[in-house]
């Protein structure tokens, strides 16, 4: 149960929510059924206040942004306010039609906003870029500032903006006066009060104005026609029954050709409300250091707006004023904005009357004042920077597409130019995020040390290129220039596309091409395999090869870097004739290249104590000699097969830390430390082995401590060299 003071806070925050969300509500309701006509107006005030009813009493209760406030908003008005003028100027609908034309809009826009936030779309909307989203809002703005300067100067309804102009006889001082007052009152309101929002100080100034006109012109003071105020507004729960029965009536009556129709103009308005309130959901995390769930609050929203289109209510967003003023007061739950649309029911039931007072100039005012700072004026900050003009340039052409044609070509060419960017940030990365040579760059598997010596020397004809990024026709260009030097020279181009987002057919025959140039030089292209996820969930190299990257006598696919590397290395190392290919006899312990380089007499003091504790044991492909955690002292040396180092990680995944084949060593750090094993050793093939213990060392080598003690330093000299090669390998990783 919550504290009383709890229950004030947010008794204060949603009270102070609805001050602020009740006038642009009611502004909002009106510039959108402006088109309709004069005897609209009280019509589209009523819609104002129902939508902050519908949205308050809806979206707290179960959105995923406890503190956010829903209210009608500025891009819904203007939406719909635009597809209203559209309609009228075909000269084919009446009002009512093209009422419920807006009405068909405005619930599918809320059916799609719940399947956003059903299929997860919550995430993918807020990737929109932001000169797309910054353009659209900026041209919304824009049009509410051309829409309600008619109104601010008293135009009368078939007049259009530049008629007006022209013909200042027609201007209405009243109105202007009172508009002027209004906006003086939103911008000075910080600086005299704090409790009192901006909206509601500036709407009471410019009704003060308004009626102290009316005591030198009476006809001001007269509700019935006149076309300065609102209108008389009549509200009961049959007009509200009346209303949802309206709406629902115009559902039945929607035809396929109708949901065509209608179907861009709703996914725009869908996108503009749950961007806006996604916004705002990430403005609020900041200050209350919170985390929302966009996809819930999605589901909200539609939910919301749906209940508000059927009971005849204007559709909505998260407000960011609304919200800010809220929490400023002391509101810090979803009990707030439920009481924001308590108490604008209890505005709406016993006190509508009073709104058809309402100087329609007055909420010109606050338009024009929430128009201005709707247009993102700090974006001409963009001009300065070369390499932020196409950005500029993005954001321009959206807001020039908004005005000249409509909202909705504005969407397109949003979308259009989204990916115009897109492409250019693709451009601008380079899909080569390093590129190596062979001696840079090893395998997991542990070489000898004449094997590394042939690898060094043969390195220069390696060249490993680790991908990122995009892998399409944007970036082909990019990655055969930077490719196209070490073409004509290298014997192995191992492209790594395992950090590869998306491969496009282009791109693949783009990498068929690089494979016929190395052929013909007998040179190979090794490629890795791409992640699952970029293959759609199909096999990765099912995917590769419907691209037609098929695997060849000069093209190899390995699972991972590491394997591919490895067969380069294998390649290079059986054709050096330096390297023994006949691995299948048994080292024996004179033949670890551990104990080669000592002294004759070393030598065979070396041998004849090992020989003492060396203990031969075969294991089968598959087996293993120890787990993770496991106690142990030995030491393996590999006379012939493989063994792999394996790190257990979460979900019963593993990661290879290491590949040893014959005339290596494996568990030097137990056999040191005597502390458990820090990994899982298994045997890739069937493996014959010499097990030294420490503990039998340690007995014996009191008899033969000068020994042991070469023992040791050979020891201590391989891992350096180990250690050193990783040292050099880890440069190269940073370096590059």
């Amino acid at each position: 149960m919550q504290k009383p003071l709890t229950w004030i806070g947010d008794a204060w925050g949603g009270m102070a929510a609805m001050l602020v969300a009740l006038p642009s509500a009611i502004a909002y309701g009106v510039a959108a059924f402006t088109p309709l006509g004069p005897t609209y107006l009280p019509m589209g005030a009523m819609a104002g206040v129902m939508g902050v009813v519908a949205l308050g009493l809806t979206t707290p209760g179960i959105g995923g942004c406890p503190r956010l406030i829903t209210a009608p908003c500025a891009p819904a008005a203007a939406v719909l306010s635009a597809l209203a003028m559209e309609r009228f100027a075909s000269g084919t609908y009446t009002p009512d039609q093209v009422l419920i034309f807006l009405t068909m809009v405005a619930l599918v826009a809320a059916f799609l906003q719940m399947l956003y936030g059903g299929i997860g779309g919550g995430r993918i909307i807020k990737f929109i870029p932001y000169p797309v989203v910054t353009g659209y809002l900026s041209g919304v703005g824009l049009l509410i500032f051309l829409s309600q300067v008619p109104k601010l100067l008293g135009f009368p309804p078939d007049v259009t903006l530049w008629q007006g102009f022209h013909h200042p006889e027609l201007w209405q001082k009243t109105g202007i006066l009172t508009g002027l007052v209004t906006i003086a009152g939103m911008v000075v309101s910080p600086w005299i009060t704090r409790k009192l929002p901006a909206p509601v100080f500036g709407l009471v100034m410019g009704m003060g104005a308004y009626f102290l006109s009316g005591l030198h012109d009476p006809k001001l003071l007269h509700l019935a026609d006149n076309p300065l105020l609102i209108g008389a507004i009549h509200v009961d729960f049959s007009t509200l029954g009346q209303g949802f029965q309206s709406r629902w009536q115009a559902l039945e009556q929607l035809r396929m050709g109708d949901l065509f129709a209608l179907l861009v103009p709703a996914i725009t308005l869908s996108a503009l409300l749950s961007v806006d309130t996604l916004k705002t959901c990430v403005v609020v995390d900041a200050l209350t250091r919170s985390r929302h769930n966009s996809n819930r609050e999605l589901v909200a929203q539609g939910t919301g707006n749906l209940l508000s289109t059927l009971l005849g209510g204007m559709p909505g967003a998260g407000t960011m004023g609304a919200t800010l003023v809220s929490i400023n007061s002391g509101g810090h739950s979803r009990l707030a904005g439920i009481l924001e649309g308590a108490f604008s029911l209890v505005v709406l039931l016993f006190f509508s009357s009073l709104l058809g007072w309402v100087p329609i100039a007055a909420l010109a005012g606050i338009l024009i004042v929430v128009a201005y700072r709707m247009v993102d004026w700090h974006s001409l900050v963009l001009l300065k920077r070369r390499q932020t003009i196409l950005d500029f340039l993005v954001i321009a052409t959206v807001v020039i597409v908004a005005v000249a044609f409509n909202l909705i070509a504005a969407a397109g060419a949003g979308v259009a130019l989204a990916v115009v960017l897109f492409l250019r940030d693709q451009v601008k990365t380079s899909v080569i995020r390093r590129k190596l040579s062979g001696g840079q760059y090893s395998s997991k598997r542990q070489r000898l040390p004449n094997e590394r010596k042939i690898l060094e020397e043969n390195n220069k004809s390696v060249v490993i290129c680790e991908l990122q990024g995009n892998l399409f026709f944007g970036t082909t260009d990019q990655l055969f220039t930077r490719l196209e030097p070490e073409l004509r020279t290298c014997r192995f181009l191992v492209l790594d596309m395992s950090r590869i987002q998306t491969i496009d057919f282009t791109a693949a025959h783009m990498l068929s091409q690089i494979e016929s140039m190395l052929s013909e030089n007998g040179s190979h292209l090794v490629l890795t395999e791409p992640s699952p996820a970029m293959a759609t969930g199909n096999d990765p190299r099912l995917h590769l090869a419907n691209l037609g990257l098929i695997p060849s006598d000069h093209l190899k696919i390995f699972s991972d870097i590491s394997e591919a590397i490895e067969w380069v290395e294998d390649c290079i190392l059986i054709g050096d004739p330096r390297t023994s290919t006949t691995e299948e006899w048994p080292l024996d312990i004179s033949g670890f290249p551990l104990f080669q380089g000592l002294e004759e007499e070393v030598m065979d003091g070396v041998l004849e104590l090992l020989a003492k504790v060396v203990e031969t044991r075969s294991f089968q492909a598959g087996e293993t000699l120890f787990k993770r955690g496991d106690d142990g002292d030995e030491m393996y040396f590999i006379r012939k097969g493989g063994i792999r180092i394996v790190l257990p990680i979460q979900d019963g995944k593993e990661h290879t830390l290491a590949v040893f084949g014959r005339g290596s060593f494996l568990g030097d750090m137990a056999f040191i430390d005597r502390a458990p094993r820090s990994s899982d050793a298994v045997t890739i093939m069937n493996t014959e082995v010499y097990i030294l213990s420490r503990q039998l060392f340690d007995q014996v080598s009191r008899d033969y401590p000068e020994m042991a003690k070469n023992v040791f330093i050979r020891l201590c000299k391989v891992l350096t060299l180990r250690l050193r090669f990783a040292d050099s390998e880890i440069m190269a990783l940073k370096e590059s």
